[in-house]
C-alpha cells in the first residue's frame, strides 16, 4: 500500500535512462536485500513478484521489467542521514563501572499518547529498581545515542555478545540535539556530528546532562537473541536490515519494503538501489531518508558525517505506478 499522505504529494513517473548511475550499480545486492522482506508485503500486487525475486537470477532485468520509477515529492530537494547499530561494552550486573541502564518497556507506558519526559525519568528515578533492567553500559553518553538509533550489541565482559532492539518509546517527538547546540550559537550546521556532540557533552558536566534532556524522546528496549551476529539487526518489518542496502523512510509516503533508488551528494556522493525497510522518528517526509552503514564504531563515524541533498526515487510495481499516478489507490 501506498503510504495516505503520498496522494497528497507530487509525483512523476520516470524511466530507469532517468536515474544517474543505475546501469553500473550491483543491483544483485540490491536484490538480495529485497528478498529479505518481500515475503512480508501484503498488498496482491508483489505477491508474484516476490516469487519471482526468488527465482531470477538477472537482478537489474527484475527491476527493469517489473517495476516503474516514481518520483514522489520531487518538488523538495532530498535530505539523507545515516545511521548505524552501535556497540557498547556493558554488563548484566551493576557493578564496578558499569552504572547506566538499559531498560524495558514499563507495563504501565501508555499506548499512543505522551507520557513522562527523558528528563522526568532520569531526573525522578522513576524506573529505578523495578526490574526493568536489561544490562549497565559504562557510559550515558552512548546509552543516549543507542536510544537514537534503536537497536544496538552489547559486548559482555565474558566476551558474549547481547543484542537489544526497540521496544517502545515515551511518545514524544525525537528532537535534535545538535540542532540545539546550533541554536545555541556554539556550532555552525557543518560542524556538528555525532562525536562532536558526545565530546561536548562529556566536557560539560551537567550542562552536557540538560542538553541531552533536551530530547524528551526516551527508548526502550527488548532482547533480541533470535537474530545471529553476523546478520544486521531488526528493521521496521521485523527482519534484518543490510549494510548500505537498507535505508529507513516515512512510510506515509514510502512503501516498506519497495525498492528505493538513491541519488545522494556531498562530499561521498552515493547512487544506489537499496530497499526502504526501517522507519525512524526523525525521518518524515517524501524525500527523506536515512541510510544504514552497519555495525560498530567504524560504521557510527561514517553515518555521523552524513547529511546530504539529493533525491530518492520509489521503485513500484508497473500496475501500481501507473494507478498512482492517475490518481488512483
Amino acid at each position: 500500500m501506498i503510504g495516505t499522505a503520498a496522494h497528497s504529494a507530487s509525483v512523476k513517473l520516470l524511466s530507469f535512462d532517468d536515474l544517474s548511475g543505475w546501469a553500473v550499480d550491483s543491483h544483485l545486492a540490491a536484490l538480495e536485500a529485497f528478498r529479505t522482506t518481500c515475503v512480508d508485503l501484503r498488498d496482491p500486487e508483489w505477491a508474484p513478484i516476490c516469487a519471482l525475486a526468488r527465482e531470477t537470477e538477472d537482478a537489474r532485468g527484475f527491476f527493469e521489467t517489473l517495476f516503474l520509477p516514481v518520483l514522489i515529492g520531487g518538488e523538495e530537494e532530498a535530505l539523507f542521514t545515516g545511521y548505524y547499530e552501535p556497540e557498547l561494552r556493558a554488563s548484566l550486573r551493576r557493578e564496578g563501572p558499569y552504572q547506566y541502564p538499559l531498560y524495558r518497556r514499563p507495563p504501565e507506558l501508555p499506548r499512543g499518547q505522551a507520557w513522562h519526559t527523558r528528563g522526568e525519568l532520569e531526573e525522578g528515578g522513576l524506573l529505578d529498581g523495578r526490574g526493568l533492567e536489561i544490562a549497565y553500559a559504562r557510559d550515558p553518553v552512548e546509552v543516549f545515542f543507542l536510544q537514537v538509533q534503536g537497536s544496538g550489541r552489547l559486548r559482555l565482559p565474558d566476551g558474549n555478545v547481547l543484542r537489544v532492539g526497540f521496544a517502545a518509546k515515551n511518545g514524544h517527538d525525537y528532537s535534535s540535539v545538535g540542532r540545539e547546540l546550533v541554536r545555541r550559537g556554539l556550532f555552525q550546521p557543518h560542524q556538528v556530528s555525532a562525536d562532536r556532540i558526545k565530546d561536548w557533552v562529556r566536557a560539560n558536566g551537567e550542562d552536557g546532562r540538560r542538553l541531552l534532556h533536551h530530547n524528551k524522546s526516551f527508548v526502550f528496549f527488548r532482547e533480541v537473541s533470535q537474530v545471529p551476529a553476523y546478520l544486521g539487526p531488526l528493521g521496521a518489518m521485523n527482519r534484518s536490515i543490510t549494510e548500505m542496502r537498507s535505508i529507513a523512510v516515512d512510510p506515509a509516503f514510502t512503501p516498506l519494503g519497495a525498492p528505493v533508488w538513491i541519488e545522494k551528494g556531498g562530499a561521498r556522493p552515493l547512487n544506489q538501489l537499496m530497499v526502504a525497510q526501517d522507519t525512524g522518528s526523525a525521518i518524515k517526509g517524501a524525500q527523506r531518508a536515512d541510510i544504514f552503514y552497519g555495525t560498530g564504531e567504524a560504521a557510527g563515524a561514517q553515518a555521523g558525517r552524513i547529511r546530504d541533498p539529493g533525491r530518492m526515487v520509489v521503485l513500484l510495481p508497473i500496475e501500481m505506478a501507473l494507478a498512482y499516478a492517475e490518481g488512483g489507490d
